[in-house]
Parts: C-alpha cells; sequence; structure tokens
C-alpha cells in the first residue's frame, strides 16, 4: 500500500480545510502512474494541480482519474486551522494500516510538518524511512491526492456545487472515508 498526502485550504481565514490521504491499492503502482500521466498527456496538462488549473480541464482530470482503483480517507477540518495541531490530530486516526509501502508528501512542506507525520509514524511503530518528500510534479500519485484534496474540498465549502456534487459522489462511492473535526 502506497500513500499519498495532499492537504487544501490550511492556509484560508474561512471556509474549510482538507488533509486527504490517497490510499491507492494496486498490485503495480507504475500502471496507476502510467495512467494518470496519459491522462494529463491526453488533456494536453503538464501536470495536474487542482489550483491552477481551469475548470474544464480540471473535470477532465477528475472523470478519468475517478476511473482508476484508489480508496481516500480525507479529514475536513473548519478554518481557521492550526495547522501543525491538526495535522497531528487528523493522521492519527487516519494512518492506521499496518502495510504501508510508502508514504509520499508534497515536498513544498515546512519542516514541522513532515517532523509531525514522523512523529505519528513512530507511535505507530512505522519505520519513519518510509516517508518521502517529493515534488508533486513528481510524482502522479500527489496529484491525485491534489484532486481529491481540491474536490474534496471544494464541495464542503459549497462552491461551484452545481458542478462538484456529481463528482464528488463517484468518489464517496470508491470507498471515500471522511472524517469532519
Amino acid at each position: 500500500m502506497m500513500i499519498f498526502i495532499d492537504e487544501s485550504g490550511i492556509h484560508k481565514i474561512v471556509d474549510n480545510s482538507t488533509f486527504a490521504l490517497v490510499y491507492i491499492e494496486v498490485r503495480n503502482y507504475k500502471n496507476v502512474e502510467k495512467k494518470i500521466q496519459e491522462i494529463e498527456s491526453n488533456l494536453r496538462l503538464d501536470k495536474f494541480h487542482w489550483k491552477n488549473t481551469p475548470w474544464k480541464i480540471k473535470e477532465g482530470f477528475i472523470k478519468e482519474t475517478l476511473k482508476l482503483d484508489f480508496s481516500a480517507k480525507v479529514a475536513v477540518v473548519k478554518n481557521p486551522v492550526n495547522p501543525q495541531i491538526k495535522l497531528e490530530e487528523c493522521l492519527t486516526h487516519m494512518i492506521v494500516e499496518k502495510n504501508i509501502k510508502n508514504i509520499f508528501i508534497d515536498g513544498k512542506k515546512p519542516k514541522w510538518y513532515e517532523r509531525k507525520i514522523k512523529k505519528i509514524l513512530r507511535e505507530k511503530n512505522i519505520t519513519t524511512k518510509k516517508l518521502r518528500s517529493v515534488n508533486d510534479e513528481q510524482c502522479a500519485g500527489v496529484r491525485l491526492a491534489d484532486m481529491v484534496a481540491g474536490l474534496t474540498r471544494s464541495y464542503f465549502d459549497k462552491k461551484n456545487i452545481d458542478r462538484i456534487f456529481k463528482y464528488y459522489a463517484k468518489l464517496e462511492k470508491k470507498g471515500l472515508l471522511v472524517i469532519k473535526t
């Protein structure tokens, strides 16, 4: 099992934040990665990023990635939030599996972020060597986590709900687990 961590909206003063842990449960992650890269290529998209992608392309990416085999756990936190406290609180309840191969986090995070995750892993007797900071451009799984985080936050913020609802409903059918605090 591979875990990809991304969050959305933790810097905001209002609305919701999400910490999304996307658990990719496939026999061959390389195939999933290849499919995400193909989706991006078909959409003429260099690399997907929720914040920087126009809706029409975002919608195409969502449609296609929701066909992939993954499940997701998402913590939704009402803003304003202290990310240091909430990250630890949420991840403590979300990382419960023992057969974790690797955990990937977006590399643009401050040092405290990685330290909090390592602390949680040690408390759960999971080696911190499994944690890797990566650039979202390097890792398709992190881009998938970014999509899940952005879609979930948009749903809970009720932003463009007419557009978002049908995709969020499909995400829920994939086994989405939402923890709302």
